[in-house]
Order: C-alpha cells, then structure tokens, then sequence
C-alpha cells in the first residue's frame, strides 16, 4: 500500500510538474535567425525580450543572412523565425514553399516597405520644390557637384552590388551623360554614407542610390525621387536588374517587400508567438531612428533592442496586457 501511495504521489508530482512547466514555457523552444545587419539584429533581439519574458519561450539566436537562412527554412524547417527577410531575392522559392504550406509569411515587418532607389537632401528639395523626379533632375547637374570637380555626379553603389547594375542602366535610359551627369562609384558601403555626409556638413546637393531602413537616414532627411514612370517588372527582371542591357527604359525602382518568414511547424506549435509575430512591425522612420541611435552609441542589436522596448510604445500594440506586464517588469 505505501509503495502503491508513493507511485500515486509521484504520478502527481510529475503532472503536476509537466503542468507547470508547460504553463512556464507556453509557445516551447524557437529558434530565431540573427541576421547579419543593424535592422535584422535589432527585431531578432526584440523577438527574444518579448517571447521569453512575455509568453515563456525558450528562444535561440542563431546566426543568419538572406540566403542559407531561407534555403534553411525551405529544406530543414529551420531556424523556425527569419524576423527580416527581404524576399525578392528568394520570391519564387519561398512562394512555392509557402503555397506547400512548408514556409508562412506573418508581418510585413517593415510596414511601408524596404525602400530602394534615388535620393536627394531633403535641405535641397525644399529649396527646390519643382523637383520631385528623375527627369526634374535633368536639367540641373548644377546642383550636385561632382567630387573631382565640376558638376553633375550621381552616387552609384559600390562594385558587386547589384544596385550598381541597376543604376548605370537607369542612369542610360534617361539619357543623363548627355545632360552632363556622371556616375561616381564610392568605392564602399561606408564611403556612400560618407558622400551623403560630407553633402549634409558642406549644405551641398547630392544625388545617388541608398536605402532604407539605415541609420544614415535615421541622421540625415533624405527625399526619394520618382521616377516617373510606373515599375515595369518585366523590364526590371529582363532589363533593368541585367549586366549588359543593350536597351535599358526608364523604370520605377522595384518595392522591396520585407517579411517575417516562419515554418509550419512555429505557426502550428506556438500559437502564442504566432499571434506576436503576426502583428510585429515598424514603419522606416522608427526604425531609421533606432539605427541612428545604435550608431551613435556604437550599440549592439540587443542593447537597441532594450532601447526600443523602453522609449517607445509601438509594441503595446502587438501583445496582450498580460505580457505586456511580464515585458514592462523585465526590463
């Protein structure tokens, strides 16, 4: 009879155990990709804060970028969350991954889009309101001083980008080296953001290619030009985006649509962190700001994160008050 109670009691104990440990852990272990820019870092560290201290996950950070992080979600189901992935480069395998039911997208993590393309100081297009195009721009290389002297230079990127393509053949299709525009290549990431600093410091026009969100416009207003014309997908897929585009037209920039990508096997077991991630999302210029911040500070992803979830209210919205609490409390 007592080795009978003590079975009894060790039955109890043990689901009594279970129970509280499912309570204490209610969406179970996740697996998040740390993606290797400021923005991505930021939202993986906002992700861990949130669903550990809000709902009791048990989170891991695991190092990513664009590509090996997707192709490892389509053909491992994992990492189990991508909190920033810029999808055009994998559309049409993360389409079909997401039409098998293998891969969901959850927020449009940045809500009004990653943004690419043109940009001029917002000083200069408030001095100058009639220009709000590329073809505005034409007539007036004066305006953005060419760094070897003279006027008339466009900042394309740096060699091997992609955008570097796309811009000289943009810059052909309007015809600018007959308007007397030339191309600068900046020879780096961090010499374009210097270009658009040194234009901010001088009070000068500058004209180039950047992107957001970045802690350079988080530090400098910039305004994105129009290009004029509607986007084209077929000419930027055949055209625009190709080395060697014989005949290259005037062309909108394509959007750059930024997700959260999960599997299935998050969407079903962490209802919970579903119903989080489905609602998390921050427009440009919270994000612009954060970056900015993080770059004056010299701060890692986690200490924005922390920054972000103490100075701003954006997330309240994205979790019951129950969590928001247990967030609040951590902190």
């Amino acid at each position: 009879m007592k080795f009978m109670n003590k079975i009894l009691i060790s039955a109890i104990f043990a689901l009594g155990f279970g129970s509280f440990t499912t309570s204490a852990n209610a969406c179970g272990t996740i697996t998040v990709a740390e993606m290797n820019w400021a923005s991505a870092e930021m939202f993986a560290h906002v992700d861990k804060m949130i669903l550990e201290n809000g709902y009791g996950c048990d989170v891991e950070l695991v190092p990513g970028d664009t590509m090996p992080t997707a192709t490892s979600m389509m053909e491992k189901g994992e990492p189990d969350v991508a909190p920033e992935l810029w999808i055009n480069a994998v559309r049409v395998a993360l389409d079909a991954a997401t039409e098998e039911g293998r891969l969901h997208y959850a927020a449009e993590v940045l809500s009004d889009t990653g943004e690419e393309g043109w940009w001029i100081p917002q000083y200069l297009a408030d001095a100058n309101p009639d220009i709000q195009t590329v073809y505005d721009v034409l007539d007036r290389p004066d305006l953005f001083p060419h760094p070897e002297g003279g006027d008339g230079a466009i900042y394309t990127c740096p060699s091997g980008w992609n955008c570097q393509i796309s811009t000289g053949n943009l810059f052909n299709a309007y015809g600018m080296e007959a308007k007397g525009f030339r191309l600068v290549d900046p020879g780096s990431g961090g010499a374009l953001a210097g270009a658009i600093a040194e234009a901010y410091n001088k009070g000068e026009g500058w004209l180039g290619y950047y992107w957001a969100p970045t802690a350079v416009l988080g530090k400098y207003p910039m305004k994105k030009l129009s290009f004029g014309v509607e986007h084209s997908k077929e000419e930027w897929d055949n055209c625009t985006s190709q080395d060697g585009c014989a005949d290259p037209q005037p062309n909108a920039w394509v959007v750059s649509e930024v997700y959260t990508v999960v599997t299935d096997n998050f969407k079903n077991e962490s209802a919970t962190g579903m119903e989080y991630i489905s609602k998390r999302a921050l427009p440009n210029s919270t994000v612009n700001a954060l970056l900015a911040w993080k770059d004056d500070n010299q701060a890692t992803g986690e200490d924005t994160a922390l920054y972000f979830l103490e100075n701003f209210t954006e997330w309240h919205n994205w979790v019951d008050s129950d969590a928001r609490s247990k967030v609040e409390a951590a902190l």
